[in-house]
């Protein structure tokens, strides 16, 4: 059986890393950074997801970063400009959240072909 491919994305709050996000196949895992983790302003990404050390793991596309998306004509139009599936929440969410986005937490596809 083939592996799922992995696409990966930093996740920062408030401009300072806090950990990675990973979309394998239909599979989700964050997990906090450890520098972000030992410091003292740290604040967790969601209530449902308190900084720990550990992996976070979940079938569908973590809350927090879901709310971070548009949502009716916004969402429409957004994915019609970039052609991107309604349905393809990660691939929205790292085409439309890397910068102006709204609150703490931004997104940023890791580009390990370099």
């Amino acid at each position: 059986m083939a592996k799922a491919k992995e696409i990966k994305a930093m996740v920062f709050y408030n401009e300072t890393k806090a950990g990675i996000l990973t979309k394998a196949g239909r599979h989700y895992t964050f997990i906090y950074d450890a520098a972000y983790l030992s410091g003292a302003e740290s604040r967790p990404i969601s209530i449902t997801m308190p900084l720990a050390h550990t992996s976070y793991e979940s079938d569908i596309l973590f809350p927090v970063f879901v709310n971070m998306l548009s949502e009716g004509a916004n969402k429409r139009l957004q994915c019609r400009m970039l052609k991107i599936d309604e349905n393809d929440y990660f691939s929205l969410l790292l085409a439309t959240t890397r910068a102006d986005g709204i609150g703490p937490i931004t997104v940023i596809e890791i580009d390990e072909k370099n």
